[in-house]
């Protein structure tokens, strides 16, 4: 069976909140909320904000008018209104959506002998006001907001594992594709794997991280051209035992995540990935893609995700770092008994 990911290949975490009972946390913070809404429900939000201010002032201008009597004096030039030339409900909607925007008045104006209607102007002035702060921050902070920036960072479709240095490593590659660069990038691996303590606790989606650098700082990233990130298996690595047959048998996921600061706008970026353990490749090594021309080097991404096998041991990296120590112990004893001769 297919294992089901945890992190889909786009980045989309594959994860779904239910039974929540304590939704009244999300009135709490409101603003968010209404961030991370869909478009269409963030514009019908935005749509309603307004209409129904509107409205509401709307319906208390024409109840202020229709309780002074303004209503039955539409034709008595010398009766003074409390809003000019208001005869109805429509014309007191035009009023409010004049006074909440600050359009300016033209046909319709407030007069100075109706103190309630000048509460009430102050009332909705003010609110407008916040409405606006309101709605306008929202949009502005869902326009840019960064998700798409990701959409142009990419991670190579297949992790490898080959030899480095003589030593096993774990691979795979990122790269820009846009001029602008991400700034202070930064990468980091974790191994999704289900697993039981020795209490005999099962953990479904443990997480292990993976080290790509971050005691010599390697994971720091200057992501100009496609790079390949390194995780060496050592003796803290969880797949110090893995050989080539359990890695093909093994059911696991490797979640990677590139995070930094988009230099045009200075919001901080996270591109995510994963890889199955049928997308690791044993025994393979990426195509180099940086080429040098006349007074520029030139990345090819027609081969970003091209690998090519290469010699590798079958075996677990401490089997493979065991040999070494024999080797090297051989080399040490055999050495002097030569110089003896």
């Amino acid at each position: 069976r297919k294992r089901q990911r945890y992190v889909e290949k786009d980045g989309k975490c594959n994860v779904q909140h239910g039974n929540v009972r304590e939704t009244y946390r999300y009135l709490t913070d409101i603003f968010t909320t209404l961030v991370d809404l869909k478009w269409r429900f963030s514009l019908l939000v935005f749509i309603l904000a307004y209409a129904v201010t509107w409205l509401f002032f709307g319906l208390i201008w024409w109840f202020i008018a229709y309780c002074r009597g303004d209503l039955d004096h539409l034709e008595d030039h010398a009766w003074t209104p409390c809003v000019n030339n208001l005869n109805g409900f429509v014309s007191a909607f035009l009023f409010s959506i004049e006074t909440e925007t600050t359009i300016g008045y033209g046909h319709r104006v407030i007069t100075d002998k109706c103190p309630e209607g000048i509460v009430l102007l102050l009332l909705q002035a003010i609110l407008g006001s916040m409405v606006n702060a309101f709605m306008v921050g929202c949009m502005f902070v869902k326009i840019s907001q960064p998700n798409k920036r990701a959409e142009t960072l990419v991670f190579s479709s297949h992790a490898v594992v080959s030899l480095r240095d003589d030593r096993l490593c774990l691979m795979f590659r990122v790269g820009d594709l846009r001029d602008s660069h991400i700034v202070e990038a930064s990468i980091r691996a974790k191994l999704i794997k289900s697993k039981q303590t020795q209490e005999g606790e099962f953990i479904p989606l443990d997480q292990t991280d993976l080290s790509v650098g971050f005691e010599t700082g390697d994971d720091r990233l200057f992501l100009v051209s496609p790079l390949i990130i390194s995780h060496e298996i050592d003796e803290r690595s969880p797949f110090w035992d893995v050989s080539r047959h359990q890695l093909e048998k093994d059911d696991f996921e490797i979640v990677v995540i590139l995070e930094g600061m988009v230099e045009a706008t200075g919001m901080t970026c996270q591109a995510r990935s994963s890889y199955l353990a049928d997308e690791v490749l044993w025994g393979h090594r990426f195509t180099p893609l940086l080429s040098l021309e006349e007074g520029f080097y030139e990345v090819d991404y027609g081969g970003f995700h091209q690998t090519v096998p290469v010699p590798t041991p079958a075996c677990s990296a401490r089997q493979l770092a065991a040999a070494a120590a024999r080797r090297d112990a051989h080399l040490y004893w055999s050495i002097p008994s030569r110089l003896d001769q």
